[in-house]
This record gives C-alpha cells, sequence and structure tokens, in this order.
C-alpha cells in the first residue's frame, strides 16, 4: 500500500502560528525537532505531507485515529521515520511504515509505503 502528499510549505508556515493546529498535528517530540533545527517552516510541512502519505497508504485517510498518532522521528543518519501510536499503532499492527520525505520550491512532499 502506498500514499503520497504534497503541501505548500508557505501554508503549513501561516497554521504554525495557531497552537491549536499544531498541537492538534504534532507531537511534542515534533515541535521540539522542528525548535532545535531552527524552526523552518519546511520541516513541518515535511512531518505534515508524510504524515498524510501514512494516512493515505493505510486507505482510510484520518478516519479512527489523529494525525498526532503519527510521530516523525529521524533516525542516527537524520533519515525520517514513522513510529506510530495510539490508534494508528492498531490499526497498523501487523504492518511496517517505510516514509522519504522532500521539500523544493516551496513544496514539500512525501510517500510512505505500508508492507
Amino acid at each position: 500500500m502506498v500514499g503520497i502528499d504534497i503541501v505548500q510549505i508557505a501554508r503549513i508556515e501561516k497554521k504554525s502560528k495557531d497552537a491549536v493546529f499544531l498541537n492538534g498535528v504534532f507531537t511534542q517530540s515534533e515541535l521540539l525537532y522542528y525548535t532545535a533545527n531552527g524552526s523552518k517552516p519546511d520541516t513541518l510541512a515535511g512531518f505534515f505531507a508524510a504524515k498524510e502519505a501514512v494516512a493515505k497508504a493505510l486507505g482510510i485517510g484520518f478516519n479512527g485515529f489523529r494525525p498526532n498518532d503519527i510521530e516523525i522521528m529521524h533516525n542516527e543518519l537524520g533519515a525520517p521515520h514513522a513510529v506510530l501510536k495510539n490508534k494508528a499503532k492498531e490499526l497498523l499492527a501487523n504492518k511496517t511504515v517505510h516514509i522519504s520525505i522532500s521539500h523544493d520550491g516551496g513544496i514539500a512532499a512525501a510517500i510512505a509505503v505500508l508492507k
């Protein structure tokens, strides 16, 4: 199962000023990563696109779980990976999630593959 998403970085940058949006979509770890790395809007946009890609790969969108049930983390080499929590973890219990994130020219894109 595959999901892909693209988002305009400026759209997420504008929404990043809304605490309700930030806390409803992103985990505390993601927000700490964002601020520790210069609060670049492309970071949040990439996280957002990755969460959407995972939800699309699942085939049900965010029905039954919330965006912050998918946490985007990085390994020691900086590669992103998704950590599933709560309902997302239950729904994807038997699946492995692979993600890739890219951003350029005002656009962030992500792909998710569930195996």
